[in-house]
Formats: structure tokens, C-alpha cells, sequence
């Protein structure tokens, strides 16, 4: 379809909305509003435009546990959210910086690095810079 231009936003469900937004601040984000509606929601923008809507209505008696990351059977669903970089260093700084660990990193034969941190609701946010061009 021609008429999609982009990604207007990502749903992630979290447990706290002061937990997630402190966290999301970290990255750049930065809040709009919420909670609103009801679900209820919250929205955090990033300066480059993108935009995560919180879902609020996270079980409290849930697992923490990322089902679609952390257990031996494969559910189907979003499994992460990939952020493009443009300085690998300065970003692995920033995340040690703010005591963020990096949970997995991965190097192609190309230059291509992504690594992963996980979020205070165990989603994951992977960081990519592509191949220098």
C-alpha cells in the first residue's frame, strides 16, 4: 500500500508510568501526556519524532517474565523495538553513563552492530547502526 508513510507509534504495555517514563527519559524522550483515555495511555516523543505510547493497564500479579522473549516457546508478536544510531560509542557511553546494561551485542561481517538493553518492564530496545555507507 503507497498510502503508509511510516511508523506513526509503539505500544508498550508497562507496569508504572514513573518507572517508564524515568527510564525513556534516559534514552531522550521526552512526555506529552497521559495518562488519557481508557486504557489508559501515556505518550513520550523522542526529538527525532518517534513516539511510544505507554499502555497502563499492566496485571500487577503478572510475570515479569517477557513472554515472547525469555521462555523456550516462541509466541508470536512484536519482540523489540529497533532504534537506528549513528555513533556506537557515544550511545554504549551514555547507557553505562546511566546504568543501563547492555544484554546482548551483535557485530556483522559488514559493520553492521546492534546491541540490546532491556526497559524496568523487561521490553527490549535494540540500538542499530547500520553499515557505514
Amino acid at each position: 500500500m503507497d498510502q503508509i508513510t511510516r511508523i506513526n507509534h509503539v505500544g508498550l504495555r508497562v507496569r508504572d508510568l514513573a518507572n517508564a517514563r524515568a527510564f525513556y527519559e534516559k534514552l531522550g524522550f521526552e512526555f506529552i501526556v497521559g495518562p488519557i483515555g481508557p486504557e489508559p495511555v501515556a505518550v513520550m516523543e523522542h526529538p527525532t519524532g518517534i513516539n511510544i505510547n505507554f499502555i497502563l493497564n499492566a496485571s500487577s500479579d503478572a510475570s515479569k517474565e517477557n513472554i515472547l522473549s525469555d521462555v523456550p516457546t516462541k509466541h508470536t508478536g512484536f519482540t523489540h523495538i529497533a532504534l537506528e544510531i549513528n555513533d556506537r560509542e557515544a550511545v554504549e557511553k551514555h547507557l553505562a553513563e546511566e546504568n543501563i546494561p547492555i544484554t546482548e551485542t551483535v557485530e556483522l561481517p559488514d559493520g553492521t552492530v546492534f546491541f540490546f538493553v532491556r526497559d524496568p518492564d523487561d521490553n527490549v530496545i535494540e540500538f542499530h547502526q547500520p553499515k557505514a555507507r
